[in-house]
């Protein structure tokens, strides 16, 4: 297992690992859009309070507003969007959007979470970029103290916005760094929309020796991964999932223990691959990549951190050993100082033996 120690339940592997188990088991969730990640209770009553008319039953409501539908998932929820937003223009609903968003994560087990969003939408009632984040940050500091989750801020730019929104965006991280925020993002469309475009805000972010995470290889090829990699100098990759239609790109990243934020379900109906058994997971595994394992926008693929876990086990048949490493995975990519990364490992090895000994994973059928 990670401590060194095989022990039988190692092979204990699939359907065979118990639910609560993987509940248990020590998660990040390094790809979590704030906008696509609201309670869907949180929406109806803050749409009710702008005169929106939303049903009462949430399933009317998720199918009026967020339709799991092939056109709507194709162009990736662009239009949901909107109808989250709308309703988190005041800093006291972003915070509490942000609050509960990290309570949810800390009821799926999760020890760390970057909650990322863009400052941009949120201005429409005159609320400043700045005090955006400050009231994002605020929600995630309340859960912090009630829950014991970690918290940190990807402020997220957007491929079809110009390039100089993009650099202020970048310095906005920047005014933040060591206050919560922790990354600078760039999401939307690939397609006719290149990450190079914007690679001042990124070097706006290396000279300032903050780390930065690109969208790619998503809705276009290898290429985008290849442009954010080597013209933006990202850290880590969202998504990713086409990098193996590239093996020297592949190698490359296995190589340099590049992090791909990977999301099953979301990659799954925005169409990037048509099934989840057809998804490169339990390959890029193999392989060595560090993969970890994210929810995207839990709104809208009606997931969750131990769905997605469960998913992965199932699909995959991997065994106990191998959900660990993908759960550790995410701590060793967290935009973490060392230092922190290196004790929460200590505490997850920790954690995992307990759990084994708490479940009697050793005295179970290996499949």
């Amino acid at each position: 297992m990670i401590s060194g120690q095989h022990r039988r339940s190692d092979m204990l592997r699939g359907r065979h690992i118990p639910n609560d188990v993987l509940c248990a088991l020590p998660k990040t969730d390094l790809l979590c859009h704030l906008d696509g990640s609201i309670r869907i209770g949180t929406f109806r009553e803050l749409a009710l309070a702008e005169g929106i008319d939303v049903p009462a039953d949430d399933d009317a409501a998720l199918e009026r507003f967020f339709p799991v539908d092939p056109e709507s998932c194709r162009r990736h929820f662009e239009g949901f969007f909107e109808h989250t937003t709308g309703v988190m223009q005041t800093p006291e609903n972003l915070t509490r959007v942000a609050r509960e968003l990290a309570e949810d994560a800390a009821d799926q087990g999760c020890w760390y979470i970057e909650v990322r969003f863009c400052p941009l939408h949120h201005v429409k009632r005159g609320m400043s970029l700045d005090e955006s984040v400050a009231a994002v940050r605020a929600g995630l500091e309340e859960a912090e103290r009630e829950h014991g989750v970690r918290t940190g801020i990807i402020i997220t730019g957007i491929r079809t916005i110009s390039p100089d929104l993009s650099l202020k965006l970048a310095e906005l991280a920047v005014s933040w760094k060591g206050r919560g925020v922790v990354a600078f993002d760039l999401a939307g469309t690939e397609k006719d929309y290149p990450a190079k475009q914007h690679r001042e805000a990124f070097y706006y972010m290396m000279n300032n020796n903050m780390s930065s995470t690109i969208h790619a290889g998503e809705g276009f090829g290898p290429e985008s991964i290849h442009q954010a990699l080597h013209y933006c100098g990202a850290n880590r990759i969202g998504h990713g999932t086409r990098l193996h239609e590239d093996p020297d790109l592949l190698a490359y990243v296995n190589d340099m223990r590049i992090p791909l934020e990977m999301a099953l379900t979301s990659e799954v109906l925005t169409g990037v691959v048509p099934s989840i058994a057809d998804h490169p997971l339990r390959h890029y595994l193999d392989l060595g990549l560090r993969v970890t394992l994210n929810t995207d926008n839990m709104l809208f693929t009606r997931s969750s951190l131990c769905r997605e876990l469960r998913l992965a086990v199932d699909t995959f048949d991997l065994n106990l050993l191998e959900t660990e490493t993908l759960m550790l995975n995410g701590i060793k990519s967290a935009f973490l100082p060392q230092e922190e990364k290196s004790a929460m490992i200590r505490e997850m090895v920790t954690t995992v033996v307990s759990l084994r000994d708490k479940f009697g994973l050793d005295d179970m059928e290996i499949a």
